[in-house]
């Protein structure tokens, strides 16, 4: 089947740089995806936009090219909830792969249990309304229910001005919940104001409430910009990210969005993304735990 991009869409950058930042040894690329190849794996027709093709091997020689051991697979949204690509990939990575799906409440539980030995060790709800139709929530609490005795988690992506509104629907999840991007802050307000504030207290209220301190490159205004030639991007996301490695060490994730959808004004090199790492988690203790520790204690907990 042949797919049209969306018109003015960014492909992913083929050569990106070799990072100077040294990953620790075990890395998790805890947060990318895959998009088809639309021949083999068609998108949904209910998307909200058409990638181009990004296949698990072109995410398998990136994940080497930068240094990482394993990934974390999440469900794209232009495939809606077939899963099929990012579980292909989960059983192509030879276990240095899991996924997070995306269900309906139609899903049997022996799909469930065929997802869970594929690898997937999550499902997201995603609650950006320019990227998906609502789901009714009391659809996604009872997924939430039945995923809970797998021991998978939620992953939650929505943006911050909606954290209010959706507060007592997430405190009320049975499962731990991961955020998306530390739910998109908006980084020209003050880190100590009342919206980064929030969501600080909702990390701080909820133990079983973890973050990706990932996307920059969606966040910042600065851009990828160097200062005095030295590989310091998106520097103004750089306040918002090392508070929360810093406040709750043991509950943040990072990945590289790779292949970077829906971008609109610049493709990020995945190798400048990599030394934006040492800005957020200044020690080696915390970039293992942002690294290896954490993302290997929620995805791969038989092997720690």
């Amino acid at each position: 089947m042949q797919f049209q991009k969306t018109p003015g869409w960014l492909d992913w950058q083929a050569r990106p740089s070799k990072p100077g930042f040294r990953l620790p040894v075990g890395a998790v690329d805890a947060h990318c995806h895959v998009f088809g190849p639309g021949a083999e794996f068609p998108y949904a027709p209910e998307r909200k936009y058409t990638p181009c093709d990004a296949g698990k091997g072109q995410l398998f020689a990136l994940r080497d090219h930068l240094g990482f051991a394993r990934n974390v697979v999440v469900q794209a949204t232009c495939h809606g909830a077939d899963n099929r690509a990012m579980v292909d990939a989960c059983k192509a990575s030879g276990g240095k792969a899991r996924g997070v799906a995306t269900v309906r409440r139609s899903v049997t539980d022996r799909e469930l249990q065929d997802l869970h030995a594929a690898g997937v060790r999550g499902v997201r709800f995603n609650f950006v309304k320019r990227l998906v139709d609502f789901t009714p929530k009391d659809e996604l609490l009872e997924i939430a229910k039945r995923i809970a005795p797998l021991g998978w988690h939620v992953v939650i992506y929505f943006e911050a001005v909606d954290l209010p509104e959706l507060w007592d629907f997430f405190t009320a999840l049975p499962t731990t919940v991961v955020v998306d991007h530390m739910g998109r802050p908006d980084v020209t307000k003050p880190i100590d104001g009342p919206e980064f504030e929030l969501f600080v207290k909702f990390m701080r209220d909820n133990a079983n409430v973890w973050s990706k301190v990932s996307c920059p490159e969606r966040l910042s205004l600065t851009g990828p910009k160097a200062l005095n030639g030295e590989r310091n991007a998106y520097r103004d996301v750089v306040p918002f990210a090392r508070r929360i490695v810093e406040a709750f060490p043991d509950r943040v994730l990072w990945g590289t969005d790779w292949p970077h959808p829906n971008l609109k004004d610049h493709m990020p090199d995945d190798g400048l993304l990599i030394d934006f790492i040492p800005h957020i988690a200044s020690t080696a203790e915390l970039q293992r735990k942002l690294l290896v520790d954490n993302p290997m204690r929620l995805y791969w907990p038989e092997d720690c």
